[in-house]
């Protein structure tokens, strides 16, 4: 099963009892904020399920060639990856 945006929105507005247009606002703005706090390379932890953050990878002088159908270029030096860490809780539950 595939968790969708709106069967999030339906699921806690049947918990909740919101109307599921103020649930799916509060969701959005939720993402934005995220998304601006990510982008600004800070980091985003939520206890008791994930830890999510950016690191910055310097790989150095010699950072390979990307190859593109016709046409290659020189990767970029500095790449920014996110990395999602789980809580020790939902780790614990996943290993069962």
């Amino acid at each position: 099963m595939t968790l969708t945006k709106n069967k999030t929105v339906r699921e806690i507005g049947r918990r909740t009892r919101l109307k599921n247009r103020d649930v799916q606002a509060m969701l959005e703005a939720l993402v934005d904020v995220w998304i601006q706090t990510l982008s600004n390379g800070e980091r985003i932890e939520m206890e008791n399920f994930f830890v999510l953050e950016v690191k910055t990878i310097d790989r150095g002088e010699h950072s390979g060639i990307l190859l593109n159908s016709s046409q290659s270029q020189t990767a970029p030096r500095i790449i920014r990856r996110l990395i999602m860490k789980p809580s020790k809780r939902l780790k614990s539950l996943l290993v069962r």
